[in-house]
């Protein structure tokens, strides 16, 4: 290998250890932290709609006050709750008021979700064709593709069958009537109060 190749297969090493790989721990650290979020507001919306539900008026609730050291408060009134709207700030809702608000909020962190979740698989694609790159400058022969895992339905079903312990030996020899190639069929196993869908 010449000089001129190793140089160009050096500089493509270090643009994907010093600038890809990066990009995509920061990306992937982001979308996380967006998935806590949403879990933050699910919760939320979950509680809310529990206090509804239950026509909860007042409540007595374990309040962390740091260190994970926890006070007994009593919240006299719940139909007035404060809710983080970022930046330090809370402002005071009534719980129709509360839902409407993470509803907006669950709509543009799904939002945000997809931005990242679309800049992750771009970096990976932008990994993949530099190494791709490198594989040609080097002259290496192409990674063989993995061999397709083919899905046998009759030796699924029949897994299944075994786990739940119920007539496997039956439904077996019933099983044994379709064709292998036959995939998509529907299978109501009463026995085992099992409803299988492939």
């Amino acid at each position: 290998m010449d000089r001129l190749c190793q140089q160009k297969v050096h500089k493509f090493e270090e643009f994907v250890d010093q600038r890809l790989k990066p990009d995509l721990v920061r990306a992937i650290a982001e979308r996380d932290k967006v998935f806590e979020q949403q879990k933050v507001f699910s919760d939320l919306r979950r509680n809310i709609e529990n206090l509804e539900k239950n026509s909860v008026t007042s409540l007595k609730t374990l309040v962390n006050i740091g260190s994970e050291v926890y006070l007994q408060a009593e919240v006299p009134d719940t139909q007035h709750i404060f809710v983080d709207i970022g930046l330090g700030f809370h402002v005071e809702l009534t719980w129709s008021e509360a839902l409407n608000y993470i509803k907006q909020r669950e709509e543009r962190i799904k939002r945000q979700l997809e931005e990242y979740t679309q800049l992750i698989a771009s970096i990976k694609a932008q990994i993949k064709l530099v190494c791709e790159g490198i594989r040609e400058l080097l002259q290496l022969p192409a990674e063989k593709p993995l061999p397709e895992r083919i899905f046998d339905a009759n030796k699924y079903i029949y897994k299944l069958l075994l786990k739940k312990k119920c007539q496997a030996e039956q439904s077996w020899e019933r099983l044994r009537l379709f064709p292998d190639h036959i995939v998509n069929f529907h299978i109501h196993l009463v026995a085992c109060g099992l409803n299988a869908q492939l």
